[in-house]
């Protein structure tokens, strides 16, 4: 392979690394769960496959058939192996990035099965330079990344939502969604939000400056 080919293989991987990038950034923005790192690698990995069926069908000593057949059976095996490595926890989804490395490792066999060593060079250290410096990045843009839902019991039958919801904001949480019952009999408010927790959410002190808002006799914080 001449060197104009290969440099032209490693403008496509940086391209669809920014395409990655970009849509991640836009999904963490709105606060999903598909982050940087799983569309990076989705991206680059298809970037890398499509290189590959194209070296693949020109392939020499190839007199019949399509050897591209094969890349596409491995990756829809793949598809269906990460399936499993998607788990539903409570509230939260966990395996997406393990998934999409396996996508990406098949990619990377593929690809040096058919030597493309030095694509295959470039793929492996933008996907490392990915998973670990971007988990940086995401943990410093968007700390907020795991959903739970907060559960408070109020005595008072009149509150100031806006206050409460103020408060929730101020100690790290995005507030997603909100349910509201009251208990007329004891003139009882229950409020569950959903929200975006960071990690190491300081969920005592927020339960100390929920007291501001009324006279708080519930509270609890699940995934």
């Amino acid at each position: 392979m001449d060197g104009h080919f290969i440099l032209e293989c490693i403008i496509k991987i940086f391209a669809s690394f920014i395409c990655g990038f970009v849509l991640g950034v836009e999904r963490k923005a709105r606060q999903q769960v598909v982050g940087m790192r799983t569309l990076i690698l989705i991206s680059v990995s298809s970037t890398l496959l499509s290189i590959l069926s194209i070296c693949m069908a020109k392939l020499p000593g190839v007199p019949t058939g399509d050897p591209t057949r094969i890349a596409a059976g491995v990756i829809s095996g793949i598809g269906f192996l990460g399936g499993g490595a998607i788990l539903h926890q409570g509230l939260n989804i966990k395996g997406l990035t393990s998934a999409a490395i396996m996508w990406a490792a098949s990619a990377l066999g593929l690809a040096i099965g058919a030597g493309l060593y030095v694509q295959s060079g470039v793929t492996l250290i933008v996907f490392v330079l990915s998973l670990v410096i971007l988990e940086k990045v995401e943990e410093r843009w968007f700390p907020a990344e795991q959903n739970k839902t907060i559960h408070i019991v109020y005595e008072n039958n009149k509150l100031d939502l806006d206050k409460i919801k103020s408060i929730i904001e101020q100690s790290g949480l995005v507030v997603k969604d909100l349910n509201i019952s009251k208990v007329m009999s004891n003139k009882q408010t229950i409020l569950r939000y959903t929200v975006k927790a960071p990690r190491e959410a300081d969920v005592m002190g927020l339960c100390e400056r929920l007291k501001d808002a009324g006279t708080l006799s519930e509270f609890s914080v699940t995934d």
